[in-house]
């Protein structure tokens, strides 16, 4: 049986932290930056809950969730587009503006989906080297061209834990076309508390050609819900909202999510055990000549280079022992290095207890 001709993509396809092991059944998953306390009691009561009307189309432009959206962050509700994960937010930006001969400024090492999303558009992925794996201003400018179009930057930065500082973004926005399009993804700026950091909202979000990602997939631990959003200009969303599917978010995250931003308590509490738990990780990773980016994120991106073990070896002996990192040297190609999520206290004992086991 013959088929039509189809699109033949020439890229990477993207390869999620494993989650399981062979003949392994109780696993220590610390490969996907998932929340360390799970989720709010608020948002369990409702999943818990008898009245949900699953049957139900659910809100198709998410208006609840966007009204708690705008209530906690104080933003304009009409420039908030919710989607299936920030992921479809992302994907939906690259298709209303990149065209085949459009070029797309990603930094090297950086969030993968962004570079994928605009390839499978026809957009020309262009990259711009870091400098000891921190996003760098100058290196994205000098490789502006006429055909730039889009400029995505995560801050902080998956995988490698680094970040612009506030300056340091005001700058990279004023020395740009103003016809480019700055794209600031602040997945994990939850975690974040230091002083010359801000988030990509906080500075912009009365910018016109800044679009802002966000996600319920971190700190809030709605990760298998798949929920995140964006906020722009009243044109981007409302062209955005031209392309986005219908029905896009179920009526469960949107429920959850509401319940989630509702409990600020659920989220200090989150923040507090991240930073504790960070400095015991980073702390007990010296002692073996591993070294680490600064506590930015719920992730910590080792460095082997100078540990007698290479990243290699280690992540396969950690798997012989039921504990999974995240292999970056898989899509990534960040060789010598892996990251570690930073999981919940017995979780991460249970890490270092693995790892003793492998420096004895």
């Amino acid at each position: 049986m013959s088929l039509p001709k189809f699109k033949n993509f020439n890229l990477d396809v993207y390869r999620p932290g494993k989650s399981k092991l062979r003949n392994i059944k109780n696993i220590i998953k610390l490969s996907a930056n998932e929340s360390a306390l799970g989720t709010s009691p608020k948002v369990k009561k409702i999943l818990n809950s008898k009245n949900l009307k699953i049957f139900k189309y659910p809100d198709p432009l998410s208006n609840s969730l966007k009204k708690e959206i705008s209530k906690r962050f104080k933003c304009d509700e009409t420039k908030l587009i919710c989607g299936s994960g920030s992921d479809e937010v992302i994907q939906m930006i690259c298709q209303l503006f990149l065209n085949s001969k459009d070029e797309v400024i990603i930094p090297r090492y950086s969030f993968l989906m962004y570079r994928i999303y605009s390839a499978i558009v026809g957009a020309k992925v262009v990259l711009a080297e870091e400098k000891n794996f921190k996003v760098n201003v100058n290196n994205i400018l000098e490789k502006v061209s006429r055909n730039t179009k889009i400029v995505f930057i995560a801050n902080p930065n998956n995988p490698t834990g680094t970040y612009l500082n506030y300056k340091e973004l005001i700058q990279l926005r004023k020395k740009l076309r103003q016809n480019i399009l700055l794209v600031i993804d602040d997945a994990y700026y939850e975690y974040m508390k230091n002083k010359d950091y801000k988030s990509g909202l906080d500075i912009f979000r009365t910018k016109e050609n800044v679009f802002i990602l966000r996600t319920f997939s971190k700190i809030y631990g709605l990760a298998s819900l798949r929920i995140g959003w964006g906020y722009g200009s009243k044109k981007i969303i409302s062209a955005l909202n031209r392309i986005r599917p219908p029905f896009n978010v179920n009526a469960i995250a949107q429920a959850a999510a509401v319940e989630a931003l509702k409990d600020t308590k659920f989220i200090v509490k989150s923040v507090k055990h991240n930073l504790r738990e960070a400095n015991k990780l980073k702390s007990f990773l010296s002692t073996l000549n591993i070294s680490t980016n600064p506590i930015s994120a719920n992730f910590l991106l080792l460095n082997f280079d100078k540990c007698k073990l290479t990243a290699r070896s280690v992540y396969k002996k950690l798997q012989s022992k039921g504990v999974i990192l995240r292999n970056v040297e898989v899509g990534y190609k960040i060789k010598n290095k892996l990251r570690l999520t930073i999981g919940s206290t017995k979780e991460n004992a249970a890490f270092m207890k693995a790892m003793k086991g492998l420096f004895n």
